[in-house]
């Protein structure tokens, strides 16, 4: 398994170095790979371990040296989620899994087993098992890596926040159901993805790079991108059964640090940005290309496996009006998507074939299991 971190000034970035090795049942067989976005003098680094070598060897950072890679970059020139992901995933070495999580994760005890059971218990070559993070006290035992709770959240809840032409589509992590499994064997379909744990085949991090050129784009306008531009090229997202991480800083958010703080430095690249990003998947009817920081380059566009269209219907999007049908969750959450899509799951385990999935959601039908 190739993880794949993003820090930005984060101290619990070594902490979650050591919980993905120290929770793993064959730690042998993981590589990190760290984008360490800090300020020299005053953030420690993500390279150094947490007490000298000499005095507990058996640290990740000194044990499993070999095994873990930080790229450091001063802080100031950290532009946002997209492109120090897109750094990270340079790291990447053609390891089968990959995982992509938060510089504030903690991992339940033999995660790396869990987690592939349960991908591969999908079977589907193109399953991305991806979720928002609940807070790890009282979610983990400290001690033991022990699992103390089996609810996660279900990504289905999207709407436009906003103004005008400014309303841009994004899934708010609070605004997500938080239950158990409605099904049981294996994870669960659901329509959006999340930037803070995305577990799937290395296929993934090079069928879908990550942009580079969205200089200070925020998590939520990254995770809508990505979710569409996945879909495209035939990726289904599932929640896990079972979380087996989660956020050791969910309390301390409000104090997090972020790129945000320099963007004094970065004035006007966010409009731009966006207008790229929501021009490439669809959202924007007023994007014009030329107006794009760079020439859409064809790895970083949507693919030819499906059409957005798809996507837009089958999840109540309405992009030229900027709206979007209430009550997905109801059809989601419960299991009734994953009862519906799953039976056209190809022969062959590549995706779900939405050319046999006639079906539109609209909020007047979120209870009943079927839809035309």
């Amino acid at each position: 398994i190739f993880i794949s971190v993003t820090s930005y000034r984060d101290w619990h970035c070594r902490y979650t170095v050591e919980s993905i090795f120290s929770r793993a049942k064959y730690p042998e067989r993981l590589r990190v790979g760290v984008v360490d976005q800090i300020e020299n003098g005053q953030d420690q680094s993500c390279d150094v371990p947490i007490v000298p070598c000499a005095q507990k060897q058996n640290q990740a950072l000194c044990q499993y040296r070999d095994q873990i890679d930080v790229y450091e970059m001063e802080s100031t020139l950290a532009v946002g989620p997209p492109f120090a992901r897109h750094v990270a995933s340079r790291l990447y070495r053609g390891e089968y899994y990959v995982l992509q999580i938060d510089s504030h994760t903690a991992f339940v005890r033999n995660w790396d087993v869990d987690l592939i059971e349960q991908l591969e218990a999908t079977g589907n070559e193109m399953a991305v098992l991806t979720t928002y993070l609940d807070d790890a006290q009282g979610s983990v035992e400290e001690e033991t890596g022990r699992l103390l709770t089996k609810s996660r959240q279900v990504l289905c809840n999207a709407a436009y926040e906003g103004t005008g032409l400014e309303r841009r589509l994004r899934h708010d992590q609070e605004q997500q159901p938080n239950t158990l499994s409605g099904i049981h064997g294996m994870p669960q379909l659901q329509p959006y993805w999340s930037a803070s744990f995305s577990f799937s085949r290395g296929h993934f991090i090079l069928s879908v790079p990550y942009d580079p050129y969205l200089p200070m784009v925020q998590r939520e306008d990254e995770e809508i991108s990505m979710a569409m531009r996945g879909f495209t090229h035939g990726y289904d997202y599932y929640t896990p059964e079972t979380p087996v991480a989660f956020d050791s800083a969910f309390n301390d958010r409000e104090s997090r640090k972020s790129f945000l703080e320099h963007k004094n430095l970065y004035k006007g690249m966010q409009k731009t940005s966006l207008l790229r990003l929501y021009g490439i998947v669809g959202l924007d009817n007023n994007a014009d290309p030329s107006d794009w920081t760079s020439d859409p380059d064809e790895m970083f566009a949507i693919g030819n496996a499906r059409p957005l269209a798809k996507f837009f219907t089958s999840f109540g999007i309405h992009a030229r009006e900027r709206i979007t049908e209430h009550k997905l969750c109801n059809f989601v959450s419960t299991g009734r998507m994953h009862k519906l899509f799953h039976e056209y799951l190809r022969e062959d385990g590549m995706g779900l074939d939405y050319n046999n999935i006639h079906f539109r959601f609209h909020e007047l039908q979120s209870n009943h299991d079927g839809g035309s």
